[in-house]
């Protein structure tokens, strides 16, 4: 599935990021998120190159190639913004703005940088996590924590190596397949000794979209890195939270749109469905053009839906060219 794909390792904001990339023209920024690497976007980089633009898919700070700092600390939306910033400036210093497209943490990630430098996006499709200002009253993890309980994955996630040693206990693949197949428009629940609700011996079906090839691309690269890094970005949601107040009250002023499958965990959030469904997150990103619900659809929209997902893109973007 590489079809071309060229490889880099980049020097940004103080470490080594690892970067795939294909084609040339107007360069389209692709961020993963959890547990997921460059390479959930192989779909996305091979058609949009193809169509007359250059994509570039990193692995996100703490994943597969790229360097995983040790402090939790450097995880923050500072830092992984930062080393955005840095890596357009390195791969295209003469692209004043850039298209950009986020997944899950990527999602965040991108609303974020259109928060903190809207001049360097020209344009933002989103998936999967829209943007939500945030509570002021109730720091998010305590809010979750509230509300599900402590055996919420974002809870269960909050304390450094313990998730980790219970993720080695089934084994990598198991984890891997377990994340990339969930289709409960729910809660992921990680009660020690019965992860994701069930024993670790109940049998596992690959959907139509995914192959034991490609989950073993992320096997073999989360076997070698481990999950930390990963988790450590959920470990800062209450320091973000603390970081970001300077923009309490700030819209995002980045032309968007937004697409969500009917069956995403994320969806399926408190007041997440109506949030999206009412005028208020168009009040939030005034230039919001359109959110699309994919009937039937899951949380790895890109994988399972991509052909729509390269269409949706591809239309979005040209009217910006």
């Amino acid at each position: 599935m590489e079809g071309g794909i060229e490889h880099k390792t980049v020097k940004v904001n103080g470490i080594n990021m690892h970067v795939a990339e294909k084609g040339k023209g107007p360069l389209i920024l692709f961020l993963h998120g959890f547990p997921e690497l460059w390479y959930s976007w192989r779909h996305q980089i091979i058609a949009l190159s193809a169509l007359g633009y250059r994509a570039v898919a990193p692995d996100m700070r703490g994943y597969g190639d790229t360097d995983a700092p040790d402090s939790v600390t450097s995880y923050t939306c500072f830092h992984v913004v930062g080393d955005l910033i840095e890596l357009l400036d390195v791969l295209a210093p003469d692209q004043e703005k850039v298209f950009v497209v986020g997944h899950d943490w990527g999602a965040s990630i991108a609303w974020y940088l259109c928060l903190f430098r809207p001049d360097k996006v020209k344009a933002l499709l989103n998936l999967s996590v829209p943007y939500i200002p945030s509570n002021r009253q109730i720091k998010p993890v305590d809010a979750w924590r509230a509300f599900y309980g402590d055996d919420y994955y974002i809870c269960r996630f909050q304390e450094a190596g313990v998730i980790e040693a219970e993720f080695a206990e089934i084994g990598t693949e198991r984890v891997m397949k377990e994340f990339l197949t969930y289709r409960v428009p729910g809660p992921i629940y990680l009660t020690k000794g019965k992860l994701f609700g069930h024993s670790a011996d109940t049998p596992i079906t690959l959907p139509s979209w995914l192959s034991e090839e490609e989950v073993n691309y992320y096997v073999t690269k989360f076997h070698q890195k481990g999950f930390t890094g990963g988790i450590n970005y959920y470990q800062n949601f209450n320091r973000n939270w603390e970081l970001s107040a300077p923009w309490v009250g700030c819209e995002i002023k980045v032309p968007a749109k937004f697409i969500v499958g009917d069956q995403d965990l994320v969806y399926h959030m408190p007041r997440v469905k109506e949030y999206i469904q009412s005028g208020r997150f168009k009040k939030n990103v005034p230039l919001l053009e359109q959110v699309v619900v994919m009937e039937g659809v899951g949380h790895f929209i890109m994988m399972e839906k991509a052909d729509e997902i390269n269409s949706h893109i591809y239309d979005f973007f040209r009217q910006f060219d």
